[in-house]
C-alpha cells in the first residue's frame, strides 16, 4: 500500500462523511466539524503513514486553500439570507461589527501584550486574527436555506450569520495595520502608519470592495433573472455551478482593483439575492456552495486535526493557552454582549449571540497570509500555537452548545410566543 492509496481512502472517506454526516449529527450535541476534527487527529495516531500539513513549512497552500474555503462560505452565507438589506433591519449586525469586532482586536492586543508581553504588532495581528466570527463552521447557528421556515431565520441566527459574512472581510484592515506596525517600528511603536493605513486599507479598500460588490451583484442579478433571451438568463438553467462563477469573479475583480474580495464576494451574493427574492434558483446556487463548502472544510479540519498531533502545541505556553481560554470564555460573550445592550433582543437571545462567536477557517487564512507579508518577531510557531488552540476549542464548545442552545431557545419562543424576527 502506497502512501497516494491511504491518500486516496481518506478523500473519499472524507466526501462520503460530508455527505452523511449533517443529517446524522444534526439533532446531537456534535458539530460535523468535530468528527473531521477528530478523524484527522485519530489517522496521525494509527501506524498509517499520512502526511501532515505544517502551515509554517505549507504557508502558501494553508493560505489558498483556506482562502477558498472562507470565499465560497461567504457567498453561500450572502445567498441564504432573506432579510431586506438596511440600516434598522440590519441593526444586530452593525452592532456585532462596529462595537464587539474592535472591542475584540484591542481586549486580545492587550491580553497579548500584558500577558505575553509580545511587541506590540505581534500582539495586534493575534487581535486581528482572532476577531472575525466564522462562516464556515456556524452551520448550526446560522440561517437556513432561502425562501425556508420563519424558525430558519430568526434574529439570533440571523445576527450570527451576517456578522460572519462580514467580519471576515472587515478584520482585513486590523491584519493590515500589524503588517504596517511591524514595517514600520519593529518590535516597538510608532504612530507614522496610521495615517497611509487609515487613507488606504481602511476607506480605499472597503470602497472598492463595497462598489465591486455591488456591480457584479447587480450585473449577475440581471443576468440570472432580468435579460431577455432565454439562453443567456441563467436561471433558467438552474445550473448550480454559477455560484462558483459568481464567488470567484467578485473576488477576483475586487483583489486586482486593490479591495478586499471577502467584503465584495458577500456584497455580491446579498445584491443577487435581492435580483428577485422569491426565486428558486437561489435554493440550486446556495445547495452547491453548501456542498463544496462542507468538502473543502472536511479536508482542512482533517489536516488540522493531524497537526495536532504533528506538534502544534511544542511552541505553547501556560499563558497562551489562558489567553485563548479567555478569548472564548470572557473576551467574547463580554464585548458581544455590549453590542446587544438596549435592543430589542431578550436575555436569552443576547447571550446566544454572545457566546458563539465561533472562530475558524478564517482565523487561520489571516494569520497565515499575514506571516507571509512579515516574520513577527520570529513568534510564528508560537502565533499558530495559540490560534490552532482556540479554533479547536472553539470547534468542540461550540460543536457541543449549539444544537441545544438553538433547540433551547426554538422551544423557549414557541412556548411564550414571542416574534421570532424580533
Amino acid at each position: 500500500m502506497t502512501l497516494s492509496d491511504v491518500v486516496y481512502v481518506c478523500l473519499g472517506l472524507g466526501a462520503l462523511g460530508a455527505a452523511v454526516l449533517p443529517g446524522v449529527v444534526s439533532k446531537r450535541p456534535l458539530s460535523v466539524p468535530m468528527v473531521f476534527l477528530a478523524a484527522g487527529l485519530l489517522i496521525q495516531l494509527l501506524p498509517v503513514e499520512v502526511p501532515a500539513v505544517d502551515p509554517v513549512r505549507d504557508r502558501l497552500w494553508v493560505e489558498h486553500t483556506t482562502e477558498v474555503c472562507v470565499i465560497v462560505s461567504l457567498m453561500g452565507a450572502g445567498l441564504a439570507i432573506d432579510r431586506p438589506f438596511g440600516w434598522r433591519r440590519w441593526s444586530s449586525t452593525w452592532r456585532l461589527l462596529g462595537i464587539t469586532m474592535p472591542l475584540t482586536v484591542v481586549a486580545i492586543a492587550l491580553l497579548a501584550w500584558g500577558l505575553l508581553g509580545w511587541p506590540p504588532a505581534a500582539a495586534l495581528l493575534l487581535g486581528a486574527v482572532l476577531a472575525p466570527t466564522d462562516p464556515v463552521l456556524a452551520g448550526e447557528v446560522r440561517v437556513g436555506e432561502p425562501l425556508g421556515a420563519e424558525r430558519d431565520e430568526d434574529e439570533v441566527r440571523f445576527a450570527l450569520t451576517s456578522e460572519a459574512g462580514l467580519n471576515d472581510g472587515l478584520a482585513f484592515p486590523f491584519v493590515y495595520a500589524a503588517i504596517a506596525l511591524a514595517a514600520a517600528a519593529g518590535t516597538g511603536w510608532s504612530a507614522q502608519w496610521i495615517g497611509p493605513w487609515a487613507l488606504t486599507d481602511v476607506l480605499g479598500k472597503c470602497a472598492v470592495a463595497l462598489a465591486v460588490g455591488a456591480g457584479v451583484g447587480w450585473l449577475l442579478g440581471w443576468l440570472f433573472f432580468h435579460v431577455r433571451a432565454s439562453a443567456l438568463r441563467l436561471s433558467e438553467h438552474m445550473e448550480g455551478f454559477v455560484a462558483l462563477g459568481a464567488t470567484f469573479v467578485s473576488y477576483g475583480i475586487a483583489e486586482v482593483l486593490h479591495g478586499y474580495g471577502f467584503v465584495s464576494v458577500f456584497v455580491t451574493a446579498c445584491v443577487i439575492r435581492a435580483a428577485e427574492r422569491s426565486h428558486g434558483y437561489h435554493k440550486v446556487l446556495h445547495e452547491f456552495t453548501e456542498q463544496i463548502e462542507r468538502l473543502l472544510t472536511a479536508v482542512l479540519l482533517f489536516l488540522l486535526g493531524g497537526y495536532l498531533v504533528a506538534g502544534a502545541f511544542s511552541a505553547l505556553t501556560l499563558r497562551g493557552a489562558v489567553l485563548g481560554i479567555m478569548v472564548l470564555l470572557i473576551v467574547r460573550p463580554l464585548t458581544g454582549w455590549l453590542a446587544q445592550v438596549r435592543t430589542a433582543m431578550r436575555q436569552k437571545e443576547r447571550a446566544v449571540v454572545a457566546l458563539f462567536g465561533i472562530r475558524g477557517i478564517g482565523t487561520l487564512f489571516y494569520l497565515s497570509y499575514a506571516l507571509g507579508q512579515d516574520s513577527f518577531s520570529g513568534l510564528d510557531r508560537e502565533l499558530w500555537a495559540i490560534v490552532a488552540l482556540t479554533v479547536v476549542m472553539s470547534v468542540v464548545l461550540h460543536g457541543v452548545m449549539a444544537t441545544p442552545a438553538i433547540n433551547h431557545l426554538d422551544r423557549w419562543r414557541d412556548r411564550t410566543g414571542l416574534d421570532r424576527r424580533s
